[in-house]
């Protein structure tokens, strides 16, 4: 009897640990959610607040009384707005188009094909990954001004069409693929480009749209590379944009205004990611693992 309620005792102590341990734990989690989200939070709702009403909030307000749409009006009236985000679309479409194109025709070589050398040129393409990007900018500055690629979509686009992690990771997601599958469609007299369209794309399809996600977010957040190459206004991005709207006075003098313009720019990789989150999270996970 004396045994039984120990145990009892045991078990609602432990329960009880358990119960403390979840909660301070949520709330520490939900402590640094806070922290994190309140930039986006005061971005959006400086966003809706007059000229006049946050010039004369001495101090701070986190509820708008009265919103305006104003703002945003005043972002793609004001200044080129929307060709920084035109311009931007298309040098991420291509971009990303491209890219897609290189990285899976040279993931499946490095995963399935047999030609000599393969190792060491895998290797030495790794070996890419440990240059300083600054280098890589020096070098590809050089190179597209050589060529006379400045302030041109192609100078733009083009250094950025090549990812060593990109093939790496696709390339670990092919090896996963069994060989013997590899082995009776060559039987079958199936080409390699068929194999790879019919077979391995579809097999690798949660990997690849991971990619496509990553790569838009990385052409669409892109800023040193435009800014170094371009300073004609009809070729800026959005982040190039961005900085030209607060050097020019604009985002300095009018604040909700800018706050607008960051939000219409946010917007779209914010949606992008908060709808295939899942997909990227299950796509780096399963070109990670390797079995």
């Amino acid at each position: 009897m004396s045994d039984t309620k120990d145990l009892e005792k045991i078990e609602k102590r432990d329960k009880s640990i358990k119960i403390v341990r979840g909660a301070a734990r949520y709330l520490f989690l939900t402590f640094w959610a806070l922290i994190v989200l309140f930039p986006f939070y005061w971005m959006i709702i400086t966003s809706f607040k007059s000229y006049s009403s946050y010039n004369s909030e001495y101090v701070p307000r986190l509820i708008i009384t009265s919103p305006t749409l104003q703002n945003y009006v005043s972002a793609f009236t004001e200044v080129s707005l929307g060709r920084y985000l035109i311009n931007t679309f298309i040098f991420t479409v291509i971009t990303t188009a491209i890219m897609l194109v290189i990285v899976v025709l040279s993931a499946f070589a490095f995963s399935r094909l047999e030609f000599p050398g393969k190792n060491i040129v895998f290797a030495l393409f790794l070996s890419l990954m440990m240059i300083p990007n600054e280098l890589v900018i020096i070098t590809n500055y050089v190179t597209i001004t050589d060529l006379g690629l400045r302030n041109s979509f192609p100078g733009l686009v083009l250094p950025s069409v090549i990812s060593v992690f990109y093939i790496y990771l696709l390339k670990e997601n092919f090896e996963q693929i069994p060989d013997e599958l590899y082995k009776a469609a060559k039987v079958d007299g199936t080409s390699d480009m068929r194999y790879l369209r019919r077979v391995m794309i579809p097999i690798a399809k949660p990997t690849i749209i991971t990619i496509i996600i990553l790569k838009v977010i990385e052409c669409w957040n892109s800023y040193v590379w435009p800014r170094l190459i371009t300073d004609d206004e009809s070729y800026f991005l959005v982040s190039n944009g961005i900085q030209e709207i607060r050097e020019n006075g604009f985002g300095r003098e009018n604040i909700p205004a800018m706050m607008a313009a960051v939000v219409a720019i946010s917007v779209p990789l914010m949606a992008l990611f908060l709808i295939f989150r899942k997909k990227i999270m299950a796509g780096v996970a399963r070109g990670g693992t390797k079995g």
